[in-house]
């Protein structure tokens, strides 16, 4: 089972088993037991199935977006879908794609999802901090990544200086604001 690094909004990161199973772009495959992330156009192509609608039913399904996906595009569809969905995915075919952290901010902010937001694909350490700030709160690192190592880069950043989704910014006084 694959490990990802969870990082709830007000909570501590920890690493902690992935259980969601992702469907591939290109799956014509029927879902099986057990959770599933599908990709958005799968959802859009299946949404109506009696194997999908018991899926979202019992909390099974969440679906990931492709990093070319055009969400304002889809904007009704997407909020009409926050409304069964247990999760939302970003990828991030290659590491210097940043258009995931857009994605991030569209759908924590425009769209309002307040549900989980998962980073997937060519995901590495350094980028953690960035996707923290953006509205990403679990993070499925690319394989040859280090999960304790990962989990060091939140403590790193005592202080921000820049308002982001897990909280405004801190007023740096002459105080020590040791967490």
């Amino acid at each position: 089972m694959a490990k990802l690094i969870r990082y709830p909004k007000g909570g501590v990161a920890e690493v902690v088993d992935s259980q969601w199973q992702i469907l591939t772009l290109d799956s014509q495959e029927p879902l099986g037991s057990g959770l599933y992330l599908v990709p958005f156009q799968y959802w859009l192509n299946h949404s109506d199935s009696k194997e999908i609608q018991a899926k979202y039913l019992a909390g099974e399904l969440g679906v990931w977006f492709a990093s070319d996906a055009d969400l304002t595009a889809h904007r009704d569809v997407i909020l009409a879908g926050m409304k069964f969905w247990t999760i939302i995915a970003l990828d991030f075919p290659i590491f210097r794609d940043g258009r995931g952290f857009s994605h991030a901010a569209i759908l924590r902010e425009r769209l309002g999802w307040q549900g989980e937001l998962r980073a997937i694909g060519d995901v590495l350490i350094d980028q953690l901090l960035q996707m923290a700030k953006v509205g990403f709160d679990s993070f499925l690192l690319r394989a040859d990544q280090d999960e304790s190592v990962a989990l060091e880069q939140f403590e790193i950043i005592h202080h921000r200086l820049q308002n982001d989704w897990r909280a405004g910014r801190d007023q740096l006084s002459g105080e020590n604001h040791a967490r």
